[in-house]
């Protein structure tokens, strides 16, 4: 018996040790994480720099609410700032926590409530980023959805300029849609995004929950798409796995979010802002970014190599260290032989293998991954 409600689907290995791009599980056998906890720990399990920097703030402080003035969190929020090209930051807890603040933000701005987002699209569990999301699986046995949210296809442009008008406050989308099956957007379609926003006075908000803090090769996946949001969320990855989310903004949205229009109290957590703040000053790095940039040009040659022939292979994207391989083949059993050959790696949509390894992966772990991943596909049953 299990006193956790049964939320997950967990897999049966459970973790007694991890270091870099590799967990020991209590089974004694190493396993090589792709999963980076979903997208959390880009620089690896217990990362030195990070570790040393949540020690040092354990020893001063760990909570002292909002009330108070830090230091910290004014340096961290200014390091996001100006690697997003923007001006203002609220710190939450996590990616829902995010893209909660972002909503309320942009209907409060502008005084509309009709916010557009993207079939297939993920924005997180709470009434309103369910609301936000574009899959009718994650909304079944909740009953009414928040109204004023319209979904309209990814990538179609046409579909949006029909839903797009005077009373729209928002556009939400993902650059690379990650639990919706690793789809990328198309430049011309952002753009005309960013267009018709610009046009009926519609704010612009970019999900990075997934997609920043270095995961394609730059600190926000929207910077290769020359793109100028007004709201970007971020979460999973800036605190190298302490619980820590932010919205960033656009200084002239100051006005609206004054004392006491919201708030969090775990909200920019002393720790996690150490460790964010560490984990900002290694990701943000050029010569970091540039090798994210290198070994993600391998991770996806090797792909292509190894996997794009086989039988059940039927299109691998994705940028960066952001990888989707669709089959046509049942997932599960086939993640479960990744895992019984010592590989991590994860679902998204309905039948694609995600990849998200540690930036910190090394070239050799890259290949063995591959030749991990070219066994199970070669043996695993097409679907007819």
């Amino acid at each position: 018996m299990s006193y956790l409600f049964p939320t997950y689907q967990r897999w049966d290995i459970e973790p007694a040790k991890a270091e870099g791009s590799v967990i020991l599980g209590k089974d004694g056998k190493e396993y090589l994480d792709f999963t980076s906890g979903i997208g959390v720990c880009n620089l690896g399990h217990r990362p030195k720099g990070v570790e040393q920097a949540v020690k040092e703030q354990l020893g001063l402080f760990w909570h002292v609410s909002n009330l108070f003035p830090q230091t910290a969190q004014e340096q961290a929020a200014k390091c996001l700032a100006e690697a997003a090209g923007l001006g203002s930051v609220f710190f939450a807890n996590s990616g829902a926590e995010a893209n909660e603040a972002a909503i309320k933000l942009a209907r409060k701005a502008t005084g509309r409530t009709k916010i557009i987002s993207f079939l297939q699209s993920f924005h997180g569990r709470t009434f309103a980023g369910m609301a936000a999301t574009g899959q009718d699986k994650i909304k079944q046995g909740f009953g009414s959805m928040l109204e004023t949210f319209v979904h309209v296809p990814f990538n179609d442009i046409a579909g949006l300029e029909k839903e797009l008008d005077i009373d729209t406050a928002a556009v939400m989308l993902e650059v690379i849609q990650g639990e919706g099956g690793i789809h990328v957007a198309e430049p011309e379609f952002l753009k005309a995004v960013e267009a018709a926003c610009r046009k009926y006075g519609a704010l612009l908000i970019i999900d990075e929950i997934q997609t920043g803090i270095g995961r394609t090769g730059k600190p926000f996946a929207f910077q290769h798409f020359n793109l100028t949001p007004d709201l970007v969320t971020v979460a999973k990855g800036l605190g190298s796995g302490l619980p820590i989310g932010a919205v960033i903004g656009r200084v002239s949205l100051n006005k609206h979010f004054g004392p006491g229009s919201h708030g969090s109290t775990f909200g920019g957590n002393p720790v996690s802002i150490a460790a964010a703040k560490a984990t900002m000053e290694i990701i943000f790095e050029q010569g970091f970014l540039q090798q994210t940039i290198d070994k993600g040009h391998i991770l996806f040659d090797l792909l292509e190599k190894e996997l794009a022939s086989l039988e059940i292979v039927k299109e691998i994207r994705g940028i960066g260290m952001m990888a989707g391989i669709e089959v046509e083949a049942e997932l599960k059993p086939l993640l479960a032989d990744l895992r019984k050959a010592g590989l991590l790696a994860l679902p998204a949509g309905e039948n694609v293998v995600r990849l998200l390894p540690p930036l910190t992966v090394r070239v050799q772990e890259i290949e063995k991954a591959m030749l991990i991943m070219k066994n199970a596909f070669s043996t695993a049953d097409a679907v007819s």
